[in-house]
């Protein structure tokens, strides 16, 4: 009988300390990887949540950027770092089709991570230099196909959400071009800007500036409908380029077997910031579209991806160069 005691009393006590560990999280500064270079979208859009969120958790989520290899090498660092809640990534679709570009990943994008939320989606735009004389969408098709192959445009890496989108709008259209990968958008902006890149599907959210400024001429939007922000820039679908679309989703993950405490509060974190009036209208100003999901409904998300776009880049040989 007071063994029984004793060991109700041990599980009691276990209890207690795990109920008090995931209370007092986070007691230290909480490190965000994001798996690409500073200025993209993938980089943008989360440190305005983030900010929001550091401050109603009192602690500073720290973002740290580790680009390459088209997100996979930020990605496996949080994939092996300890399920405490003081490592997160935060990334973009290309998550989910890492597995059907990189065959030899060190990680599984389900089993070895915890979907926390998304911060939003971001709709990508067509975008050329104004020197390139191409003014509508359907006159870049038509120049794209007289000369095949020497049309050349900008990503941010191997299976990216910006290459997803350039190639999902290639294969509709039906053209030939040449994919040049950067280490950043900003460079992969510049480039274009510059016309030594024909395009780029570039984030709105980075795009918009250099569109105002008369530095790039935006063709199309990649969203199902048009953008409050380009009225006038009609979508790829409307343009006459079936199943062309995509919306691209930043989220937050955490390690596999991050205590659910943490990653419900994380959610309810990421939810109201999101919400609150100025990380709103900062969203508002830079294209994203709200994705109030919960852990769970964002988790059916990705996995729904992984499947979608695993099939998409075995339908168009999308592999590494």
């Amino acid at each position: 009988m007071r063994r029984r005691v004793f060991l109700a009393a041990v599980l009691m006590s276990m209890a207690g300390v795990a109920a008090a560990s995931a209370q007092e999280w986070p007691a230290k500064p909480v490190r965000v990887v994001i798996p690409f270079g500073a200025g993209s979208a993938t980089d943008v859009v989360p440190r305005v949540v983030l900010e929001g969120m550091s401050a109603r958790l009192g602690q500073p989520l720290v973002v740290e950027n580790r680009a390459g290899a088209g997100g996979t090498i930020g990605s496996a660092s949080v994939a092996k770092a300890e399920p405490d809640g003081y490592t997160l990534l935060a990334t973009s679709q290309a998550h989910a089709i890492a597995p059907a570009i990189y065959p030899n990943l060190s990680y599984d994008v389900v089993r070895d991570f915890v979907p926390v939320g998304a911060f939003g989606s971001v709709p990508n735009v067509l975008v050329v230099a104004p020197s390139a004389g191409l003014d509508t969408v359907q006159a870049f098709v038509a120049a794209a196909k007289a000369q095949p192959g020497s049309f050349t445009f900008a990503s941010v890496g191997i299976g990216s959400a910006v290459h997803l989108s350039a190639e999902r709008f290639r294969a509709s259209a039906g053209y030939e071009a040449v994919h040049i990968p950067f280490k950043g958008g900003a460079e992969a902006l510049t480039e274009v800007i510059a016309g030594r890149v024909t395009y780029y599907f570039c984030p709105v959210s980075t795009a918009l500036p250099h569109i105002r400024a008369g530095r790039v001429k935006a063709l199309a939007v990649s969203s199902p409908k048009r953008l409050a922000d380009l009225p006038e820039v009609p979508t790829t679908l409307e343009a006459g380029f079936p199943d062309s679309d995509l919306t691209v989703w930043i989220g937050l993950f955490a390690p596999a077997k991050t205590s659910p405490a943490v990653v419900a509060t994380l959610n309810r974190e990421l939810l109201a910031a999101a919400a609150t009036p100025a990380v709103r209208e900062r969203l508002v100003q830079l294209g994203v579209e709200p994705m109030p999901l919960s852990a769970a409904e964002f988790g059916k998300v990705v996995e729904a991806d992984v499947v979608t776009l695993d099939r998409f880049a075995k339908a168009i040989g999308m592999k590494l160069n």
